[in-house]
């Protein structure tokens, strides 16, 4: 069986690749083992060295990342750009930080002397999506290998030359050779990854359904997983906002990637008196956004990753229409090559939902069975900061800002958006062996 890169702005075949047979994916991983056994006796300082070496590489070669990216899943490329660079950031991060992060943690307690360690666990296994083909994967890669584990990675499969371009970021930063290996798998062969002795935890980004087999096949196996899943994330504008700051700051998180990231925002629930207004303008910028191919710098929008991408999306806005939504902008399929979706606003069910109060807004905003990221808008900020704080259900909330990531701060969801975080001095804590020492 193969694995095809298509390239969505054309529908044309960018590359095969063979499916790495079970025994090659076995050999790989003992090879990424007996790696980890030396790996994890190095020093920070000399990790450090590497992961530098791995952010100038990034930034020497990011307009050939960005080409990539807008290739083979449609990023446009002034986005894969910003990409690139925010992965060598956070590779400096952790080059950074990491010796402070896990240096020994002295306790006082009734022994001679105790301390908390934080010890490498070994070989983990990363199951990355294709919206942030770079992205997601460096922000589980940096802090694993600089923790002293080693890792596998299972990309989305229609990223499978950004798979084997991050892997050859690392061996040419200088990290051993089987440091950090891609595995060129479909998701078939992931349980049969899970269930080898020497996988010691996993991570996975990606949907709720596909975390949910992951954690349970981790589950069987007592192995440690970290799961960012998906999201509804709602964007709360209070009849206090700066409208014209909340509607840009809207439209530009509903946009990134192509409308194909899991904390765009999904929900915009709008307090009245303000709604109208908002609905308004909220369109007209929509509309001001232009769509086209990736590979031209005044492209906004490029197409959806894959054609059956579109097509779902497509059934949804149908379907929402038919159950009453009202389209105020696109809903059509474009007469033309590619997986293009104009920007899409519907109402009242869907994108914009009117509230008559705070109380209601909230109340909204948490009426899902998701949780991973949530903003609010008002010009009172201790009044925004007590809603992000205290009120809203979400591992991340932002006042007049939308949702991002950040290296120096912990990313992560709740309910179905899934559990454990990444980045931060968090993020590098999650698979390490946190181990109390005690000496009489």
């Amino acid at each position: 069986m193969s694995i095809e890169s298509i390239n969505p702005a054309t529908g044309e075949l960018i590359l095969k690749y063979e499916e790495m047979s079970p025994e090659k994916v076995r050999d790989i991983i003992q090879n990424v083992h007996q790696t980890f056994l030396n790996w994890k006796q190095t020093g920070f300082a000399q990790r450090a060295e590497k992961m530098k070496k791995a952010a100038q590489i990034l930034r020497a070669n990011t307009e050939e990342y960005a080409r990539l990216m807008a290739m083979e899943m449609g990023k446009p490329l002034k986005e894969g750009r910003s990409e690139a660079e925010k992965c060598a950031w956070v590779c400096d991060y952790y080059a950074d930080n990491a010796a402070d992060f896990l240096q020994r943690e002295m306790v006082q307690t009734d022994a001679g002397k105790s301390f908390v360690t934080f010890q490498p666990l070994g070989v983990v296994l990363a199951v990355m999506p294709w919206n942030f083909p770079f992205w997601q994967v460096f922000r589980f890669a940096a802090p694993a290998l600089m923790a002293g584990n080693a890792g596998v990675l299972k990309h989305a499969s229609n990223v499978p030359g950004c798979a084997l371009a991050i892997e050859d970021i690392f061996r040419k930063a200088g990290f051993p050779e089987n440091a950090f290996r891609t595995l060129m798998v479909s998701s078939r062969q992931v349980d049969a990854i899970i269930e080898n002795p020497l996988i010691v935890a996993a991570t996975l980004t990606g949907s709720t359904p596909a975390g949910r087999a992951v954690a349970k096949k981790a589950g069987e196996m007592l192995k440690k997983t970290v799961l960012e899943l998906g999201g509804s994330d709602a964007y709360v504008v209070l009849e206090d906002a700066d409208l014209q700051e909340a509607v840009a700051t809207c439209v530009n998180s509903r946009l990134i990637n192509s409308g194909q990231s899991c904390i765009a925002a999904k929900r915009f629930i709008v307090v009245e008196p303000l709604a109208g207004r908002f609905e308004k303008l909220y369109v007209e910028q929509m509309k001001a956004k232009k769509m086209g191919d990736p590979m031209q710098e005044d492209s906004d929008i490029g197409p959806q990753a894959r054609e059956d991408l579109r097509d779902d999306l497509h059934r949804q806005v149908t379907e929402s229409i038919q159950q009453g939504a009202m389209c105020l902008l696109g809903g059509e399929i474009p007469k033309q090559k590619g997986a293009y979706y104009p920007p899409t606003v519907l109402a009242p069910v869907a994108a914009i939902i009117r509230v008559k109060s705070e109380e209601e807004a909230i109340r909204t905003a948490n009426d899902s069975v998701f949780g991973l990221g949530a903003a609010v808008f008002t010009k009172d900020i201790a009044r925004g900061e007590k809603i992000a704080a205290e009120r809203l259900e979400a591992g991340a909330c932002f006042v007049n800002s939308f949702v991002k990531s950040d290296p120096r701060l912990p990313f992560g969801g709740i309910k179905e958006s899934g559990y454990g975080r990444e980045l931060s001095h968090y993020g590098i804590k999650e698979f390490v062996n946190i181990k109390t020492v005690y000496v009489k």
